[in-house]
C-alpha cells in the first residue's frame, strides 16, 4: 500500500514547462493589462523605462539569487522560506512566511476582484468595482472551486495552468502586434520626459518623482519570479528549477515592456492615463474596433484564472512546508491521498473568503490588495537575499559549490539595495500596514513553539530583541495613526 501511495505522489511533481508556466502565469497576472495607464499615469516615456529597467535590473538579480539559492542548496524545500530559517533561525523564518502566505491570500483577492469586475463588461452593472455582493458572491465560488481543483493534486492543477498560460498569451501578443503595427515613431519621441509646454496637458513632477511612481506597479508585475522556488519541493528535477526562474523572467520582463512603452507611440501620455481597466482593452479596441476590446477582456479573465490557480498552489505550500520543521503547527503539514497540503489549503482558502467579505466595504480595493501584496513580499525577498549574502561573508558559500562566491556576493548586495530601495518608494500609508499585519501572525508563531518546543525558550536573545522592537512599532504607528499624521 505504503509503495502504491509513493508512486501517485511521485506522480504529482512537476516538471520544467510546468514551472516555466507557474512563473509566467504568477507574473503575467491581472496587472499586464493595465499596464500602459498604471505607468502613464504621473509619468512620460521616458521616466517609465528608466522605472523598468531599475525594477528589471532588481529582480534580474532577485531572481538570480533565487538560481544561485536552488542550486547549491537544492535540499531546502520551498526555499522563500526555508533559506530565511537557514540563515537567521524560526522567528525571522516565521515573518518571512507569514508575510508570504499574506501576500498571496491577498493577491488572490485582488484577482477575485479583477475578475468580478471584469465580467462586468459582459455582464454591465452586475459585477461594477468587482466587490458587490454578486462579486463576492462570485468570487467565493472560485476561490473554493480552485480549493477543490488543487486539492485533486498539484499535477492536475500544473496540466490546467500550462493550458492557461499559453491561452492567456494570445491577446497580448495580438496587442503587442497590432500596437506596433500602428506605432508612430514621431508620436513615441515627442514629449520623451513630460516637460514639453506644447505637449503636456498635465503637470508632471520632476524625473525623479517619474520614476518613483510606477515603481510599486512594476514590482506588482514582477512578483511571482520565485513562484518555482516556492514550489521545488514539488520539482521533478531540483535543477530545474533554477532554469525555470530564468526563462520564466526573460519571458515576463519581455512582455511587460513591450506592453508599457508601445502604447506611448500611439496615444500622448495623459490620453492613456486616462484609459479605463484594462487599458489594453480601450487602446485595442481604438485601433481595431470592437473585437479587440472584447479580445482582450476575454484575455483578462483567462490571464487572471490563471495566476489565480498558481498562486493557490503557491499559498498551500509555504504553510505545508514551514509546519514541517514546527515554525506553524504541524496540523499544516497534512497531505491528503493526492498528495496536496489540504490542511494548508482549506485554512488559505477560509482567510480568502474573510477577505473577499471584508473588500465589499472598500471603496479603492484593488489598490489596497496590489500595494500590500507587493510590501508584504518584499520581506521574503531580502532574507533571501541576505542569506546569499551571510553565506558568502562566512566563507559557507564554499561548502556547498566549487564556484567563486564574488558573483554571489555582489548578486546579493544588489538584491538587498533593491528591496531597500523599494520600501523607500513605497507609500507611507501601506507601509506602515506591513509591521502590524506581521505582528498579527505572531500568536500562531508562539503557540506553535509552546506546543512543539516545550524543552525551548520561545525567543532566542536576539529573537526578543526583534519581537520588542516590532511590537514598540507597532505602538509607534497606532500612536501616528490615533494622531492624523498616518492614514490606513
Amino acid at each position: 500500500m505504503s509503495v502504491k501511495i509513493s508512486k501517485k505522489n511521485e506522480n504529482q511533481k512537476i516538471g520544467l514547462i510546468a514551472l516555466v508556466a507557474i512563473v509566467v502565469s504568477s507574473m503575467i497576472g491581472s496587472g499586464v493589462d493595465g499596464l500602459p495607464q498604471n505607468m502613464a499615469e504621473n509619468s512620460a516615456v521616458g521616466p517609465v523605462v528608466i522605472a523598468w529597467l531599475i525594477c528589471g535590473f532588481g529582480m534580474f538579480f532577485i531572481s538570480r539569487v533565487f538560481i544561485v539559492l536552488s542550486n547549491i542548496r537544492p535540499d531546502l524545500q520551498a526555499g522563500i522560506y526555508m533559506y530565511a530559517r537557514e540563515g537567521f533561525g524560526p522567528f525571522i523564518a516565521f515573518i518571512v512566511a507569514w508575510g508570504y502566505w499574506l501576500m498571496t491570500i491577498f493577491s488572490n483577492v485582488a484577482f477575485a476582484i479583477m475578475v468580478m469586475d471584469t465580467l462586468n463588461y459582459f455582464i454591465p452593472g452586475d459585477f461594477r468595482g468587482g466587490n458587490n455582493i454578486p462579486s463576492v458572491i462570485g468570487a467565493s465560488i472560485l476561490v473554493w472551486g480552485f480549493n477543490f481543483l488543487v486539492l485533486s493534486g498539484t499535477r492536475v492543477a500544473g496540466v490546467v495552468n500550462i493550458l492557461g498560460t499559453f491561452a492567456k498569451m494570445i491577446p497580448l501578443i495580438v496587442f503587442v502586434f497590432t500596437v506596433a503595427y500602428f506605432l508612430n515613431y514621431n508620436e513615441l519621441t515627442k514629449n520623451i520626459w513630460g516637460h514639453s509646454p506644447e505637449f503636456s496637458h498635465q503637470k508632471l513632477g520632476s524625473i525623479s518623482s517619474q520614476i518613483f511612481s510606477p515603481l510599486d506597479v512594476a514590482l506588482w508585475s514582477f512578483i511571482g519570479v520565485e513562484g518555482a522556488v516556492a514550489l521545488s519541493g514539488r520539482a521533478k528535477n531540483k535543477k530545474d528549477v533554477g532554469k525555470a526562474t530564468f526563462i520564466g523572467f526573460v519571458i515576463s520582463l519581455f512582455i511587460c515592456i513591450l506592453v508599457s512603452i508601445l502604447p506611448f507611440g500611439i496615444f500622448s501620455q495623459s490620453t492613456l492615463s486616462e484609459i479605463a481597466t484594462p487599458s489594453t482593452a480601450g487602446i485595442l479596441k481604438s485601433l481595431t474596433g470592437d473585437w479587440g476590446e472584447w479580445l482582450i477582456n476575454i484575455g483578462v479573465l483567462v490571464s487572471v484564472l490563471t495566476s489565480w490557480l498558481a498562486w493557490t498552489m503557491i499559498c498551500a505550500e509555504i504553510p505545508m512546508v514551514a509546519a514541517q520543521d514546527g515554525t506553524f503547527p504541524k496540523k499544516f503539514s497534512q497531505k491528503n491521498k493526492n498528495g496536496s497540503a489540504s490542511v494548508s489549503l482549506w485554512v488559505s482558502s477560509g482567510f480568502m473568503q474573510v477577505v473577499i467579505f471584508l473588500v465589499y466595504f472598500s471603496n479603492h480595493a484593488w489598490l489596497a490588495m496590489l500595494a500590500i501584496s507587493a510590501l508584504t513580499v518584499l520581506p521574503a525577498y531580502l532574507m533571501s537575499t541576505a542569506y546569499l549574502f551571510k553565506l558568502c561573508i562566512t566563507g559557507e558559500y564554499s561548502k556547498y559549490t566549487n564556484k567563486n562566491s564574488t558573483i554571489a556576493l555582489v548578486t546579493s548586495v544588489i538584491g538587498i539595495s533593491f528591496c531597500l530601495l523599494m520600501f523607500y518608494a513605497s507609500e507611507v500609508k501601506y507601509l506602515t500596514m506591513v509591521p502590524i499585519l506581521l505582528t498579527v501572525g505572531l500568536p500562531l508563531f508562539i503557540w506553535s513553539r509552546v506546543k512543539h518546543f516545550k524543552d525551548k525558550p520561545i525567543f532566542t536573545r536576539v529573537e526578543l530583541n526583534i519581537f520588542i522592537f516590532l511590537i514598540m512599532l507597532d505602538i509607534l504607528i497606532i500612536i501616528l495613526f490615533m494622531n492624523g499624521i498616518v492614514n490606513f
